[in-house]
């Protein structure tokens, strides 16, 4: 069985994954009039919501740049930088998004430089945290994950950020985490005014973020009197990008040996650990606690039951006459979709980067491996006490947190996050002031 990808069929497919995305992020623009249709008298134009800031045509930049405003209340970012950078990318350009990030990141290392060459630790330092984090930037819609640039630009931000950690004191320290045959990359923070053992809170990033742009969550942890330890895991960071190490569907597998290394750490009470998964690490995580059983609390977030079962209803949602080629003919699936990458720079970026961080040969190869990361058939062994948060404008995985929630056996807790409190989009973005105030509101009754 084959599959002719015409002129008609490529554009409602482009629509579709565009205006998908678009309207995930914006349930309120699901009740707008239809286009070309007259206002009822009186009535005014929509509003777009606030999270929709209308710069950039490429719904997936728009939401990343929204990512890297919010930065700035962790002190990685500044407005101006971030807004200034955007007025230079071009969306039809795919080269665009990196080159002008890496030019900004490359500015700010030059004013770290020239500061700290006349002895002003503090301005260095400061600079450095936010060039680190615009490299970053680069890297999280890059056109080509295996471009010589990638590693370059990856190994500048860890360059920058380590600079910055000691030019700003923040209590870190580099570690490398025994894992199968190598190591994994990461950072132990050790809260400043503790006094004996201290719980330790674990953080694990998602497919995209990097496990240091979690640094609002670190400083709120660290201010109440808790540890960190975050890791480049597989798939993730200087993991994927330097030791070429994929995801895999057995986390447990990552994150005991991560659990293992952190018990030995001087002052980490062993009987207080937190496990904290971020957007994809909330498919995770919860994998990891059906058999770690030295976790005493886990938040996923949003929590997420069958990651391939939602990744599978939007690829349904967006071309379902392809995705029925999947199973009955692989090979006419992957000629379809790598015309549609050929044709949408935003599936071919999606795809590549997918495939990457999968370790997958082809667009087949991935779905099959997505398939693979299912919570269903473990979520019964999870005993520690259990945080479940979720978001009204869940764009990824709608859904899939009350389903986890549904499932636990386990003491359980909900945490719905709305329009009013204004952190109902994908992991609260541009509201975590929100999300720690809730979050840590619960964790210190629990921990």
């Amino acid at each position: 069985m084959g599959f002719t990808l015409n002129r008609r069929s490529l554009l409602h497919a482009s629509l579709g994954l565009t205006g998908g995305l678009a309207l995930m992020r914006a349930p309120s623009s699901l009740a707008a009039p239809s286009p070309g249709a007259a206002p009822a008298p009186g009535a005014q134009e929509p509003s777009r919501p606030w999270y929709e800031l209308g710069l950039l045509s490429d719904p997936v930049m728009e939401n990343q740049l929204l990512h890297f405003l919010a930065a700035t209340y962790s002190a990685q970012a500044d407005i101006g930088e971030v807004l200034d950078t955007a007025s230079r990318i071009h969306p039809e350009d795919e080269w665009s998004w990196p080159t002008e990030w890496v030019s900004t990141a490359d500015r700010l290392r030059a004013m770290g430089d020239a500061s700290l060459a006349r002895h002003h630790s503090r301005s260095a330092g400061h600079a450095y945290l936010r060039a680190a984090n615009y490299y970053r930037a680069a890297l999280i819609h890059h056109p080509e994950p295996g471009h010589p640039s990638v590693l370059a630009t990856g190994r500048k931000s860890v360059d920058a950020y380590d600079k910055a950690l000691t030019l700003l004191r923040i209590p870190a320290t580099p570690v490398r985490i025994p894992y199968e045959n190598t190591t994994l990359p990461g950072y132990f923070f050790r809260a400043p005014h503790t006094r004996g053992p201290a719980p330790l809170l674990i953080f694990q990033q998602g497919r995209d973020a990097w496990p240091e742009e979690s640094k609002y969550v670190i400083d709120a942890a660290l201010e109440r009197g808790y540890h960190c330890l975050i890791v480049h895991a597989p798939g993730q960071g200087m993991a994927i990008r330097e030791q070429h190490l994929p995801f895999r569907p057995d986390w447990e597998k990552v994150i005991t040996p991560v659990i293992n290394f952190a018990v030995r750490i001087s002052g980490v009470d062993s009987r207080r650990l937190a496990l904290l998964g971020w957007s994809m690490g909330g498919a995770l995580v919860p994998r990891a606690a059906a058999f770690e059983r030295r976790l005493k609390i886990l938040i996923p977030n949003p929590g997420v039951l069958n990651w391939g079962q939602s990744q599978f209803d939007q690829f349904n949602g967006y071309f379902p006459e392809i995705m029925k080629l999947l199973d009955t003919d692989p090979a006419a699936f992957d000629a379809a979709l790598y015309e549609l990458m050929s044709q949408v720079f935003l599936y071919r970026w999606y795809m590549r980067d997918a495939m990457s961080k999968h370790g997958a040969s082809s667009p087949s190869d991935l779905l099959f491996k997505l398939r693979e990361f299912n919570n269903e058939p473990v979520v019964h062994r999870i005993r520690c006490r259990t945080l479940i948060m979720d978001g009204t404008a869940e764009a990824y995985s709608g859904g899939q947190a009350k389903q986890l929630y549904d499932a636990l056996t386990c003491p359980k807790d909900y945490l719905l996050f709305t329009e009013e409190d204004t952190g109902l989009l994908h992991c609260q973005e541009g509201a975590q002031a929100v999300a720690n105030h809730r979050m840590f509101d619960w964790l210190d009754e629990y921990i």
